[in-house]
Order: structure tokens, then sequence, then C-alpha cells
């Protein structure tokens, strides 16, 4: 085996021999090889198939190139076998010593031979975005918790990762508390309570008053533009109820492990002297049309049912702006401050038209250059059993707090059950690590583009693909290793890979790097929860089949190593996912 094919995943390494193996066969450079890993064992551990599409294209028989590009194809030691199937796909079935060699490798290496990615990229990632002034609630779980997984996993592959939690903490809803606070102070309630409950009911008093009170919408909607124009009163207690919220959102990220800090926060309000600019600068490349009074890009590409086309407002007839103008303006600060190469933006599936709308008109602007990516990682949304949006059982949105306590507390119930002898601190200490898990791993398992439906019962299961299933299986490595003692051993020889298990183990294994890269291409954690998943059950399996500790050697290191790697793997995706392990469970 030689170094230089370490660096490269297994599948961009076949994509890679095979591709050039179609071109020296008579296909144009750079045909693609399309190697997927195989559904079946017995198509092999991949298959390649591009010839397909290639032939059709070159109007030559499948079967007859598939022949011409293994009669050239060199993948050197690392199949012990390739052959054609069915009309023209290729099968590759890896060599046992290959991967036996592979292996001790990613043993040895502290991040499991997976290399730091070149070039690197400056990716900015906006992601959790809370409205300020009242608390998280289960809408802010998804975007939270699948940027931070997404976000360490760019990290973990040596990008440069910008956090930017794009809080909303400007705009009507301030302007709605800001001329709440000051009815009550005109009605002599000098003393005001800021506690976060506090703001949460002036809020809601706040927007009863706005829905029913016509003279109290348009004073809100003053107070938004006298803020927004830099009013010294109003911005001292706009201040006051930003910094009781960020606390808030700490404490929750701190519980959900969740990498976020107050460091990385960039509000709306951040931008709010660059908004003027953004406005000269639209009208100036004459993109701005006044409409009734409100100042809006129109794009040909956007239309209604109608067929009419949709309006980007950017600025109010009242003067006041808009998440548009915002966003235009966080565009600009991302290109031309940040130099950013991708910005992925992990916002509710129902902002689609309106991040659209944001990127098509940045560009016309010139605001972000041609080749920077823009990315709307899109998720569905979190529903009850009863397939609606989840709500608490009056109806009201479920606080993030709350539904995090109440996890914790049916885990410590579940645990509890199983080990009544454990002490009381180690319970508490399990029951939050498997709680919070819990909560993250049923919703990061899940395609980010579907809705879902929370179940407490479901995510706390020891049976299926739960944070439970995954972080049982990494104790049960574990407890391998303690019960025989084995400590930091040198081990030596090579893995054996006698059982079909075995090698399924070390396939599974040796795919770490190209999962890990498709969760940072296409923003999906769902398919590490997938591999972690497969890893646990295969291990399983591996666990009840394959005596480890009572083997003779050299198949007891050979097994003792698989073990180690296994475990070594689920706690880095774990990790990757920001959950932790236990040793028991």
């Amino acid at each position: 085996m030689s170094n230089e094919d370490l660096p490269m995943n297994l599948q961009q390494l076949l994509e890679q021999k095979i591709s050039a193996a179609l071109h020296a066969a008579g296909a144009p450079e750079g045909s693609p090889a399309i190697v997927k890993p195989s559904g079946k064992p017995q198509f092999g551990d991949y298959q390649a198939n591009g010839v397909m599409g290639v032939a059709k294209a070159l109007k030559m028989n499948p079967r007859e190139l598939a022949t011409k590009v293994l009669d050239v194809l060199d993948l050197g030691d690392m199949a012990e076998k390739v052959e054609i199937a069915g009309p023209g796909f290729i099968n590759i079935f890896l060599s046992k010593d290959w991967m036996s060699q592979s292996l001790r490798q990613v043993l040895a290496d502290p991040r499991l031979t997976i290399p730091l990615d070149s070039p690197k990229q400056t990716v900015v990632v906006d992601y959790s975005a809370p409205n300020l002034a009242k608390e998280m609630h289960v809408g802010h779980l998804r975007s939270t918790i699948i940027g931070d997984a997404v976000v360490r996993t760019l990290e973990f592959l040596g990008h440069r990762v910008i956090r930017q939690n794009h809080v909303g903490d400007w705009g009507t809803q301030f302007g709605m508390l800001l001329a709440y606070m000051n009815k009550l102070k005109a009605e002599n309630q000098q003393t005001l309570s800021m506690e976060l409950a506090d703001l949460e009911n002036f809020y809601r008093q706040a927007k009863k008053c706005f829905d029913e009170d016509p003279e109290f919408k348009d004073i809100a909607r003053q107070y938004v533009v006298k803020l927004q124009s830099g009013d010294q009163e109003c911005l001292s207690l706009w201040k006051t109820f930003i910094d009781i919220s960020l606390q808030h959102c700490e404490e929750v990220y701190e519980r959900l492990n969740v990498s976020l800090t107050r460091a990385d926060v960039m509000p709306e309000s951040a931008y709010n002297e660059d908004l003027p600019n953004v406005i000269d600068d639209l009208r100036e490349k004459g993109l701005l049309t006044n409409s009734d009074g409100a100042e809006c890009v129109f794009m040909d590409e956007f239309k209604g049912k109608d067929d009419e086309t949709l309006p980007l407002i950017v600025k109010k007839s009242d003067g006041g702006y808009l998440y548009a103008t915002t966003d235009l303006a966080a565009l600009r600060y991302r290109e031309r401050v940040l130099k950013a190469n991708r910005v992925l933006y992990f916002v509710d599936a129902r902002q689609s038209l309106h991040l659209n709308q944001v990127y098509a008109a940045g560009r016309r602007a010139g605001f972000v250059s041609p080749d920077m990516s823009l990315e709307h990682m899109a998720f569905g949304m979190v529903l009850g059993t009863d397939g609606k949006p989840f709500k608490t059982r009056d109806g009201g949105t479920v606080k993030l707090a709350d539904l995090l306590t109440e996890a914790q507390g049916r885990a410590y119930a579940v645990v509890k059950e199983k080990n009544p002898e454990m002490q009381e601190e180690e319970l508490n200490r399990i029951a939050h690590v498997v709680g919070m898990a819990a909560v993250k791993y049923a919703d990061l398992s899940k395609n980010r583009s579907s809705d879902y439906i929370f179940s407490f019962d479901a995510m706390l299961s020891l049976e299926g693909n739960t944070a439970p299933y995954v972080q049982y299986a990494y104790s049960r490595v574990v407890n391998v290793f303690k019960r025989g003692e084995v400590g930091n051993l040198t081990f030596e020889g090579d893995l054996q890979l006698v059982e079909p298990i075995e090698r399924a183990l070390a396939v599974r294994l040796l795919q770490f790097n190209e999962i890990l890269h498709s969760v940072a291409s296409e923003g999906c954690p769902h398919i590490l929860c997938g591999y972690l998943y497969d890893l646990s059950k295969e291990f399983a399996s591996f666990y009840e089949g394959c005596p480890v500790l009572k083997a003779e050697e050299p198949v007891r290191s050979s097994r003792l190593m698989l073990s180690l790697l296994i475990a070594k793997t689920l706690k880095q995706g774990l990790d990757l996912l920001g959950i932790e392990t236990l040793e028991r469970m």
C-alpha cells in the first residue's frame, strides 16, 4: 500500500483511478466513473456505474467498454477481484491484506488517517439565530444542532469556519416591547422586573396591544424607527433586553453541548449603520423601484401565482428597514470582511423564497462575487405525534429549556430502572448525557429537508437508530477492554479479517473519511448518523458471533484492534455530532 493512497478517501480514490481507466479506454477525459458503495456483498464493496452513460455517448456496447476499462485499470494491491456485472457495472472487491494494512495505519493515527482538506476554505455558517426578548423554543432546535454538527465536521476537516449567530434583536418586536414598557412607565409602574420570564410576559401583552390597538401599533412602529435611528433611551433599554436574552441562549447552548458562544453573535443590529448604504448601492445599480412608497427590488425569475413579479422589499414607506435589507448587508459583510468562500444558511425551508431573492439581489448588486457559494441548508418542521407542528398540551409553544429538562428526567427514570444500585451523582450525569444525546440524535438522524415527529419514547429507545443505541455500542466496546484488563497495549501483527462480519466492519471503518466529506459538502448530519448506526449494528453482530477475549492469538489481538478502531470511530463520529460518549450506561 502506497502512502499517497492514504490522504484520499476510498470513494474518491476509486473514482479517480476508474475515471483514468475510462479515458485510457477511449472515453473523453474526466468521464465520471460514478463509484458508489455496493448495496449487497455479492456485488463487491464498491460499484462503478459510469460505463453505461459513457458507452451510450460513444455509441458502444457497455460491456465491451467495461472490458476495455478492466484491461487498463490499475488498482494496485487495493482489490482482490474486479468483475463486470449486468450491462456494464464494474464491481470492486477490496483486498483483505490491503484493508488490514490500511486499518493498522488508521489505528496508529489520532485523526484516523483523515487528512486536512486542501485547499482550505473560509466557510461562514449562519445558524441558530433565535429572536431575542423571549425564550428559545422547539422551532430553534433544528437550526442550532444541525448547524453545529456541520460546523464541527468542517472544522475537523481543516476549514476555517466562522460561526454567525444572526440573532433577531431588531425590528417590530422590539418596537412593541419599547412601546409597552413606555406605556407601563406612563401608568406609574416604575419598578419593573427584568427577568426573561417577565420580558416574555411583557412581549405577550405588547403583542396583544399591537394586534388590538391601532394607536399602539403606530407608536410601536415609531419606536422601531427611533431605535434604528439611534435614540439613546431606546438603545439603553434595548441593550438590557438583549443581555438578558443572550444569557438564556448561552445556558441552552451549554446544556445541548453546542459550540456557539457570545463571540459568535452577529445580530441584525450590527448592520444598522450599513443599511442606508445598501439602499444607496441598490439604487446606484438601478435595482430599486418605488412601489406604494416602499423601495423594492423586482426580479423576473420570482413570480407569484398570478404571474406577477414578487417584490423584495428593502425599505418600508415609513422609512423602516426589513429582514431583506439586513440580510443583504450581511451578505456584503461576509464577502468583503470575512472573505468567505462558502456561506451556509441553516434556515427553515419556509424561508426559501426570501433567501433566494436575497441571493439573487446580492449578486446583481455586486455584493458577493460570482464564485462565492451561497447555500440554503433548508430544514423541515418538528411535528407532534398528531402530525401537526409540535405544541404543548394547551396549544402553546414548546420552550426548548422545558423540553430538555423533560428529556433528562425521562432518561433518569430509564437509567434508574436498569441500574437501581447506581449512585445519584452518576445517575444524574448519565441522565444528562443520554437525555441531551437522545434529543439531538433524533433530529440529526433525520434528513434535514424532511419534517419529523418528536417522540420521547422513540428517541430514548435502546433499539433502532437512536443515540442510546450508538452510545451503548461504544460502552460495550470499552467494557471488552475493561473485562480483559487489556490496557494501552501495542498490538503486533495484522488484522485477520477471517469472518464475513470482520471483513464488513473493515470496509465500514475505511468509509469514515468519505462519510465526513459527504456531511461537509451536503450539510446533512443524518449521513453520519446512519453510518454510526450501521457500524453499531455490525459491531453487535461481531460481538455476538466472534469471541474476542477468549480467542487464541493472533486472532485475539486482531479482534481487539478491530474493537478499538470501532470505539475510536464511534467516539469521533458522536463528537462531531456534539454528542458525548459514556463508558457505562
